[in-house]
């Protein structure tokens, strides 16, 4: 009784302090034999009454790791929980209206939890197996504690060698349907033994302290389909693999319905199994006598879905199930070249299958967060999916700056259970003018930036200047705590590419300095800046190209270029980097949207799309793949396990909308936008999305005597038109215009909302 007496103090402050985040009652509720092993599975019950549905019954929900909820024997959530966590010791919660599940009278709810019990790139493992589950309404309460019931599910176990490689949390499942078939989904059951549940607390609790909203939506769920080979039901197993097409690269589930003898063994891999080199997910599952289904609830990836069923068993259906992050391919472009348009597509699909409760280097191989990959998937993420794609940008800056250490560095991947160095370059690259800023200008999202700001000034205070007014080398390739990394392949001049990096993070930090009204930081950065380009370049220039002292190998054109695309290089420079562009092909296919952005920066835009196609046929051209790769070749012909579906190399779709487009805004949430169209030899090319401020749409055609611009501008949003000075007249639907502005080799033309037709002659 005192015990009950203390839980009840307990839970009772914890709801006092945290009351303005959450009203908590419920408790954490774990099996009351729960040992916390790796890989356990433990199905949750309750029965309760309800005597009027409520409209809206709003439930959070939250565990470690993963949880699968049936509401009278309805499935109503699929994978729910996001991986943990928000910073080193929080964890998210779920938010699910449970109302249209519910019925008058008895209701039966059951939730299946996975418990993942070890760390990985992608998760922060709380060390225990445990459920919350709170729902307040008017009428009712339905909240988690010593009254659920609980039963471990022995049926779930794990595969035998080889296991995932250690950057992933998740373990192949082995399923015994033997001795369980989901009949803790239903009300009646008489194979279910249910025990008790003991509880471990109220929010705030460790290890699972602060519970904060998940951010982004529940997954999109296209529910079961069937495979693209045909295939006629039912068939007898050879035991030779079947092999089963997918319409591309995807995260699924697989799907099998079968009759078959007892104790037969089923294995379900993809041909992405090795993606990226080492080992990853795959599923086991031994039958029971008689005709059964099943379903592998541990997401896989792949084009092809391998299933090895033993000779005899009768196959009544193969079927997967495709989840993903919710939200929608609303960009769109066209042009006269098939292969750009190829590569948009590609790199859309690479978007997509990268994103999840994070965005991802690969779906395979880690499933990491590293920000590297993320910068240049965001940036693509605002030309080609629908505004709510946003939020898993958000969640990953706030994560990243909620991670930062006591001694102000910041890493990634994040969240991590396992990993913990510092890159610095992609480091730089995240919180700078590519990162949280570009994310700012897209989204407007003020608030974001403001929680994050001080962050940004503590990492950047943590980088100091030497005599020469330069970056001081905060690291070796041997440090322990770092990994000195600027790009795959050969011919890195990391010291350079550092110091571009932090002139970029600057310029990032003054912008938001600006934002958030720091008149004193916009001062110093500003101040900072100046001295640096200088600097930089009376350090680094050697007459024909950048390069730092100690580097000695062949030029980097990585290096050239980021010059450009910082700004830190004059124009009196393009003339040598631009050949230095030319002849040297060293940068990886992440690297290589900025060299492609600094030939356009350049006015080399002919060049610049001629050197993308060059070095990105090969794999658009490819026709296994229905993704792009992480190096320029597959295997131990690419980079970093050579993995084939790498959002950082997606870069090219951001150059098509940006730059031969000209799309870009100049005011947050485009509310005023650019439109500088480039077609760099194209014929005609046209792009569009739906914004923030609304569907954003251009068409450019060239023509005899000049191009003709069709454009729609999204009502109380305002585009600034860049028509080249050459071009002495210009029509707007019509009329004759004049400009009253030029800039460079450009004259400006402002148009509100609306559709326009515009001829530049």
């Amino acid at each position: 009784m005192k015990n009950i007496v203390m839980l009840l103090l307990v839970c009772s402050l914890s709801m006092v302090i945290f009351a303005q985040e959450a009203n908590w009652k419920a408790q954490w509720i774990t099996a009351f034999e729960q040992q916390n092993e790796t890989n356990n599975w433990t199905a949750y019950s309750k029965t309760f009454k309800v005597e009027d549905i409520p409209v809206e019954a709003l439930a959070k929900i939250a565990c470690d790791s993963k949880y699968w909820m049936w509401i009278n024997g309805e499935l109503a959530v699929f994978e729910g929980q996001l991986k943990r966590g928000p910073s080193p010791k929080d964890t998210y919660y779920d938010e699910v209206d449970i109302a249209p599940y519910l019925k008058q009278g008895d209701n039966y709810i059951s939730i299946l939890v996975w418990y993942f019990g070890k760390d990985g790139f992608s998760h922060n493992s709380s060390g225990k197996a445990a459920l919350i589950f709170d729902c307040q309404t008017a009428d009712f309460d339905l909240l988690s504690d010593v009254s659920w019931k609980a039963s471990i599910r022995r049926e779930f176990g794990t595969a035998g060698l080889p296991l995932p490689n250690f950057r992933l949390p998740e373990s192949s499942i082995r399923y015994d349907a033997r001795i369980g078939n989901f009949d803790f989904t239903r009300p009646v059951s008489k194979t279910v033994a249910w025990g008790a549940t003991r509880s471990l607390g109220c929010p705030p609790v460790a290890p699972w302290n602060k519970l904060v909203k998940r951010p982004i939506p529940q997954w999109k769920d296209f529910g079961l389909k069937h495979y693209e080979n045909e295939m006629t039901f039912p068939f007898v197993s050879t035991g030779d693999t079947i092999v089963c097409e997918l319409p591309y690269n995807a995260q699924i589930t697989p799907f099998f319905k079968i009759e078959a003898e007892n104790g037969q063994e089923i294995t379900i891999l993809t041909d992405h199994y090795q993606g990226g080199g080492p080992y990853n997910v795959r599923a086991e599952y031994i039958t029971r006598k008689g005709v059964q289904e099943y379903e592998n609830l541990g997401w896989m990836n792949g084009q092809k879905v391998y299933y090895i069923i033993p000779e005899g068993v009768k196959v009544l259906d193969l079927q997967y199930r495709e989840t993903g992050y919710n939200t929608e391919f609303t960009g769109e472009f066209d042009c006269n070249d098939d292969f750009y348009k190829r590569l948009w597509i590609k790199a859309e699909r690479t978007l997509f299958v990268t994103m999840r409760d994070t965005y991802m280097d690969c779906p395979d191989r880690e499933r990491s967060q590293w920000w590297g990959d993320m910068v240049n998937e965001s940036g693509e993420a605002f030309y080609a999916l629908d505004p709510d794609s946003r939020f898993l940008t958000q969640k990953g800056i706030l994560e990243l700056i909620n991670w930062q250490r006591e001694d102000s560095t910041i890493f990634s991947p994040i969240p991590a259970g396992n990993w913990g160095r510092e890159l610095p370059g992609q480091m730089l690259a995240s919180i700078g003018y590519y990162g949280f800023w570009n994310y700012y200008i897209n989204t407007g999202d003020k608030e974001t930036i403001a929680k994050v700001y001080d962050g940004v000034k503590r990492y950047l205070d943590i980088w100091k200047l030497d005599e020469n007014g330069v970056l001081v080398k905060r690291m070796t390739d041997s440090d322990s705590k770092g990994w000195y990394w600027g790009d795959w392949g050969t011919n890195v001049d990391k010291d350079l590419l550092m110091n571009e990096w932090y002139y970029l993070a600057l310029k990032g930090y003054r912008n938001m300095s600006e934002l958030l009204e720091k008149k004193d930081q916009v001062e110093w950065a500003e101040k900072v800046m100046n001295k640096f380009k200088k600097d930089f370049n009376a350090t680094f220039w050697k007459g024909n190209e950048y390069r730092s002292y100690h580097y000695k190998d062949d030029m980097d054109d990585r290096g050239q270029a980021l010059a450009v695309v910082a700004g830190l290089a004059d124009e009196d420079k393009y003339k040598a980097i631009y050949k230095a562009l030319q002849t040297q092909e060293y940068a990886s296919p992440y690297m290589e949207k900025y060299v492609c952005e600094a030939l356009f920066l350049m006015g080399k835009s002919e060049y610049g799309l001629a050197r993308l196609k060059k070095r990105f046929q090969p794999m658009v051209d490819d026709k296994k793949h229905s993704t792009l790769f992480e190096g320029w070749g597959i295997g131990r012909h690419g980079y970093g396990g050579g993995s084939t579906n790498h959002a950082w190399s997606g870069g090219g779709l951001t150059i098509l909308a940006q730059y031969v487009c000209g799309l870009y805004p100049l005011d947050a949430a485009w509310k005023r936008f650019m439109v500088k169209p480039d077609l760099a030899g194209l014929e005609f090319a046209e792009t569009s999305n739906e914004t923030l401020a609304g569907k954003v749409a251009v068409r450019v055609t060239k023509t005899k005597a000049g191009m003709d611009i069709e454009l729609n501008v999204p009502e109380g949003s305002e585009a600034v038109v860049y028509i080249p000075a050459k071009e002495k007249t210009v029509m707007v639907n019509g009329q004759k215009v004049k400009s009253k502005k030029i800039e460079g080799e450009h004259k400006l033309y402002t148009l509100k909302g609306g559709d326009y037709k515009i001829e530049a002659n």
